[in-house]
């Protein structure tokens, strides 16, 4: 199953970070693609791989989402 995300989007993951939250930031984008925590501002770089495997749902921000219709 092949995921699609832009930068911008928020992530839901499965698994918590320390500070609480579940949601993240995309960054940045490649073969490996970077976080920033939703709610404390850590960032993280993961492979596109495993992070497919983790999320949850996607929820596109309002600025991708305006992107995709012009």
């Amino acid at each position: 199953m092949v995921v699609t995300f832009q930068l911008g989007d928020h992530l839901h993951l499965k698994k918590g970070h320390p500070c609480g939250t579940n949601d993240w930031e995309v960054t940045r984008l490649g073969s490996d693609v970077a976080l920033r925590c939703a709610a404390c501002g850590h960032r993280i770089t993961m492979i596109r791989s495993e992070l497919e495997r983790r999320i949850k749902q996607v929820t596109s921000s309002p600025e991708s989402a305006k992107d995709k219709t012009d």
